[in-house]
């Protein structure tokens, strides 16, 4: 499976930490029912045993609605579960590395914040590109902000899809309008909602609404 830019439109980050005793299937179906149009399964603690498991349950449940399935940074467990693609950062396997390894059918996502490293990925093989973080974020700690002169600089550099990703919010989703990217990738804004079915649903219409500016 590829992806198209259509693909891309609101992009699902998964992130147990908002889980609250809910299941982690249970939190992706009510995205996926909300409009989801990408699923990246995100996780930095489980094992690998449990983490090729809960693969496995969210690639069939993605299948069910259609929508590309990817992992973030285990190319392995990519492999194993036999998703749709990996999603790799900057201090990942290298997408050429990633591409030789899991062939020319899978999708390969690349974590970007420079003209330099977007062109990079570009010609090792990316599919698409995640650049951010577009604003402040406590989902990933360590990451830098990327303005929107320099995201605007990298749709225009490359052929490829690019996403934005980092503290997007439904008040801020707006502010994105102009920049080139063809979507947005959420955590917090969805995972972290009481109602994530109603979350997608408007970030997905507002994401739409934006992209028209």
């Amino acid at each position: 499976m590829k992806c198209g830019k259509k693909d891309l439109l609101l992009y699902a980050v998964t992130d147990r930490s908002w889980l609250n005793g809910d299941t982690l299937h249970h939190q992706v179906e009510q995205a996926l029912d909300g409009g989801a149009t990408f699923v990246q399964l995100r996780e930095k603690e489980l094992d690998n045993e449990n983490f090729l498991k809960e693969a496995e349950e969210i690639k069939q449940l993605c299948q069910k609605y259609g929508v590309p399935f990817v992992i973030n940074d285990n190319v392995k467990i990519a492999e194993e579960a036999d998703a749709d693609g990996v999603h790799v950062g900057q201090s990942d396997m290298e997408a050429e590395d990633v591409r030789k390894r899991l062939g020319p059918d899978k999708i390969i996502g690349v974590s970007v914040q420079t003209e330099e490293q977007a062109l990079l990925a570009e010609k090792m093989g990316a599919d698409y590109l995640g650049v951010g973080a577009v604003f402040h974020t406590d989902s990933k700690a360590d990451a830098d902000e990327v303005n929107y002169e320099m995201l605007q600089a990298i749709c225009s550099a490359v052929d490829i899809p690019v996403i934005a990703i980092g503290g997007i919010t439904k008040s801020n989703v707006r502010n994105l309008s102009g920049s080139g990217i063809c979507g947005i990738a959420v955590i917090s804004a969805l995972f972290a909602q009481p109602d994530i079915r109603r979350a997608a649903e408007e970030l997905k219409a507002l994401t739409e609404e934006m992209l028209l500016l």
